[in-house]
């Protein structure tokens, strides 16, 4: 009988408790055990490591549908990955990870992560010497080469739309317009989604260059006297301080256009899981457990068009854009952003949107 770990780690984001129920569901119909590791590695940190055994009872199926994980997704009152190469204690805090896995005796261990989950998991390959190792991708921002889909990703542009769609009313109601903040760090495709969904009249993005006065002009041309301007989180503006949201709505104050900055915040990781997501969470679970059984190790699941398959760690980390972790210095984490000919920027600008200097 195999016996299989599953852990989520970085940031939170619906579907993270699907993807853990199909895993559960599908490994008891193979007649496997299954520990849920609690905080991810930081649980792993503990002695004895916080792990319980999983059923499907635990999370039963009309409960996997709810944001937030119910492994959680780290301690900051633990040793985790940043302390360790804070305080020069990564050798330890590696050997601690390995002593915790070897005391499991698991024979595979499924990570739920981000890009930097994913890139520490690969750089750091020797934790995982003695086990399976499949990683499933799940995050909000979209960020992570070689997948057509991350779980979450689905579910934070339709909570963002909903906001959205409240804003517009009280909106046409002042003669307003709303700048709206999104999340997804350096990666714009949160932006991106939501934007054409609600019919933004402007999305700024971190991959595009853009010039304020520009998107002064546009504003002043719409036939509309409010809307929605929607701006990533990752957005720079020269010589100018502060949340981009707030950087934009300044400009548009200065060149008398009625607005208010808006900040939606972490509810973009909340809301029930769509379906698509749920699907997509089914599709991942079932692909990582073939891999198990198939002795696959180092990898991770992907969709590619209809079909979920899995690439090596060291595809994913080699596709990417490598960027520098500001946490950990020796640490760089592979990203994906939104491509120059990704469809959507001509929709947008079929749509009259203003994107920036694309072409």
């Amino acid at each position: 009988m195999k016996k299989i770990g599953i852990m989520t780690t970085g940031g939170d984001c619906s579907g993270l408790n699907s993807v853990i129920n199909r895993v559960v569901l599908g490994a008891t119909n193979r007649g496997w055990r299954v520990y849920g590791i609690v905080d991810g590695t930081d649980g792993l940190c503990m002695r004895p490591a916080n792990v319980i055994e999983m059923t499907p009872q635990t999370i039963p199926v009309e409960l996997a549908r709810i944001a937030g994980s119910f492994l959680h997704n780290g301690n900051a009152c633990m040793m985790n990955f940043e302390t360790a190469a804070k305080t020069g204690r990564m050798l330890k805090f590696n050997k601690m990870l390995k002593d915790s896995l070897a005391t499991l005796k698991l024979d595979a261990l499924v990570l739920v992560g981000g890009n930097g989950s994913f890139s520490l998991s690969y750089k750091n390959s020797e934790i995982y010497n003695d086990l399976s190792l499949v990683c499933i991708p799940k995050t909000i921002d979209f960020d992570i080469p070689l997948t057509d889909k991350t779980i979450g990703f689905d579910t934070a542009v339709n909570e963002l739309t909903r906001y959205c769609d409240q804003l517009l009313l009280t909106a046409r109601s002042h003669h307003r317009w709303f700048v709206v903040q999104t999340m997804g760090r350096d990666c714009g495709r949160l932006a991106l989604h939501a934007g054409i969904a609600i019919g933004a009249d402007a999305i700024i993005v971190p991959e595009i260059k853009f010039d304020v006065d520009d998107l002064v002009k546009h504003i002043n041309a719409c036939e509309r006297d409010y809307g929605i301007i929607m701006v990533s989180e990752g957005i720079t503006l020269r010589g100018h301080s502060g949340r981009p949201a707030d950087m934009i709505s300044r400009k548009l104050t200065a060149a008398g256009i009625q607005n208010r900055a808006a900040f939606p915040d972490y509810i973009q990781r909340a809301g029930d899981t769509t379906a698509t997501d749920r699907i997509l969470a089914a599709k991942m679970a079932t692909c990582a457990l073939d891999a198990i059984e198939n002795r696959e190790t180092n990898v991770m699941t992907a969709l590619r068009g209809n079909e979920c398959v899995t690439v090596p760690l060291s595809e994913f980390y080699a596709a990417g854009d490598l960027v520098r972790d500001p946490n950990i210095p020796e640490l760089c984490t592979s990203n994906a952003y939104i491509e120059p000919d990704d469809p959507l920027l001509d929709v947008a600008t079929a749509m009259n949107i203003y994107i920036g200097q694309t072409k």
